[in-house]
């Protein structure tokens, strides 16, 4: 493994972590040596992306690299064409509403918007990837795909751990696949008891015709109140507003790189 690999394997470790970690569990965790992992935090400490506090000795991310990401969203124009549209079915539904965007292989939650007025509110982190074999999100991309082509996706970032999950994830391929073909036939996807013990969601692909999916946007809550009846009855909203996102979607150019990237 590189160093550069190395590098943003501890990156991405520690924003796990947002308490921080010390420097034998950051060498455990990761496999590393000692000296390694020591000359790779203390490199990253000089270039402003970790800091190491004073009291406990903890290492753990500067806000620098979340600046940088909010800065490239910022200049993408992604959140200022999304966001109303985000807003608008969050109200709409009651619920929240999320946008995942399609990076490669990865799936990752950009811009989110509350719509739940009373209740239970659920309301997972934002810039975490998608787990794609059990959540809306994915689903929600992968039925755009042909089987094999999901199966190939899927099969490279793994099930995961069912305990991490909800009783109703699916472990195996055949699982997955039976899943994907009511999806397609229904138009969005639909999940209940799944990524979360008692949590639903859905998600409509964002998808100019004759394209490839550039994202998904998602509604996500309770069971008690996103029931399947509830979810049938929102479908057509949420696929109006993913299409509206797909045109609205040419006016940024982070889109327009992702669309001819994935053409060719």
């Amino acid at each position: 493994m590189s160093t550069l690999e190395r590098s943003f394997g501890l990156l991405e470790y520690l924003a796990q972590r947002p308490e921080g970690a010390n420097l034998a569990a950051v060498a455990k965790d990761l496999a590393l040596p000692l000296s390694a992992t020591h000359r790779l935090l203390t490199e990253l400490t000089r270039c402003g992306y970790v800091r190491q506090q004073r009291d406990h000795g903890l290492y753990a991310l500067t806000t620098k690299m979340a600046a940088l990401g909010l800065s490239f969203l910022s200049k993408s124009g992604i959140v200022d064409i999304a966001q109303p549209l985000i807003d608008r079915v969050a109200d709409v539904a009651g619920e929240l509403a999320r946008l995942a965007l399609v990076d490669g292989d990865r799936l990752t939650f950009v811009a989110k918007a509350q719509g739940a007025r009373f209740g239970l509110r659920y309301d997972p982190d934002t810039g975490i990837d998608v787990c794609l074999s059990c959540s809306a999100a994915g689903h929600g991309w992968l039925m755009t795909l042909s089987d094999e082509e999901a199966i190939a996706i899927v099969s490279r970032q793994g099930f995961g751990d069912p305990k991490d999950f909800g009783p109703n994830a699916p472990t195996t391929i055949k699982a997955l696949t039976r899943i994907l073909q009511a999806d397609r036939k229904r138009g969005f996807s639909m999940i209940s008891d799944m990524y979360a013990p008692g949590m639903a969601s859905m998600g409509a692909p964002v998808q100019l015709p004759g394209e490839p999916a550039i994202g998904v946007l998602t509604l996500a809550g309770p069971m008690l109140r996103m029931t399947e009846e509830r979810m049938l009855a929102l479908g057509p909203e949420l696929v109006a507003t993913a299409k509206e996102l797909a045109t609205a979607s040419t006016a940024s150019p982070m889109f327009s790189r992702h669309a001819l990237r994935t053409a060719a």
